[in-house]
């Protein structure tokens, strides 16, 4: 496998690697995670593939204000236009894809992961005390580490010295801190019906069994194919790159 780790391309960190002609895969991470979450799924994709980080997240540098529209605009700065492009995407960034696949995007096909579609005024409330909140500094890896895993929704699936943890921390001296933009947790509830409905490629809707973001009935009422993944959880693909990789194993991806 090839890659080049941390390339910036108009200011977004994107990780690339594979070779080879067909579609392209761009994968797309959550809120509060950087694109290291999706390293153990990479291996099964035969071609080439892509991983930026969301604005304001990992090595990408934050947005003046966050919209999804927005981060659907800055991932589109990173996408080769020659190829066509098939998008795994997980929760906020499920949400990116599917504003990805109603463009100019040649998208072939998008599996939105873990999306949430019902919101309540208490969800955004808490959404909106994080985004209010100041950057808050750490006197220890250990200790930002274990925020981020928290934050990130990865606490019990990654240990607190796993590699991937490094990429959402930022260090500055002794002190460290989340390299996620507290304010893009202000983002808000999308429209997921009106972007199923939007989007110019087919769609498949995926969710673990035990994830308390979203129920089948919810995501079967948006008019897509839906796929749930045996006893996983909202993270399935860092809980089970293997079984969440076979979400791509429809034969119109490889060609």
């Amino acid at each position: 496998m090839i890659m080049k780790a941390g390339v910036v391309s108009g200011g977004v960190r994107v990780r690339e690697g594979g070779s080879g002609g067909g579609a392209v895969l761009l994968l797309l991470h959550g809120l509060g995670a950087t694109s290291d979450v999706w390293d153990p799924l990479i291996r099964r994709w035969p071609g080439r593939w892509l991983a930026p980080d969301l604005p304001g997240h990992g090595g990408s540098p934050p947005l003046a204000a966050y919209s999804f529209a927005g981060l659907a605009a800055a991932i589109t700065g990173v996408v080769p236009a020659e190829s066509p492009v098939v998008v795994l995407a997980h929760s906020l960034g499920g949400v990116v894809g599917l504003t990805l696949a109603g463009g100019p995007v040649p998208v072939r096909a998008v599996i939105g992961l873990g999306i949430k579609v019902a919101w309540t005024d208490a969800d955004l409330d808490r959404a909106q005390a994080v985004a209010r909140r100041p950057v808050a500094w750490f006197a220890s890896r250990d200790d930002a580490a274990a925020r981020y895993l928290r934050v990130s929704g990865l606490d019990g699936l990654l240990a607190a010295d796993d590699p991937v943890v490094d990429a959402g921390l930022i260090q500055q001296g002794e002190r460290w801190r989340l390299a996620a933009d507290p304010a893009a947790f202000a983002l808000g509830v999308p429209d997921v019906a009106r972007l199923v409905a939007g989007s110019r490629a087919p769609v498949t809707l995926a969710r673990g069994e035990l994830d308390p973001m979203n129920t089948d009935e919810e995501l079967a009422g948006l008019g897509a194919p839906v796929v749930t993944l045996p006893g996983l959880g909202h993270n399935a693909h860092v809980q089970d790159p293997e079984l969440t990789a076979t979400l791509l194993d429809l034969p119109r991806f490889y060609s």
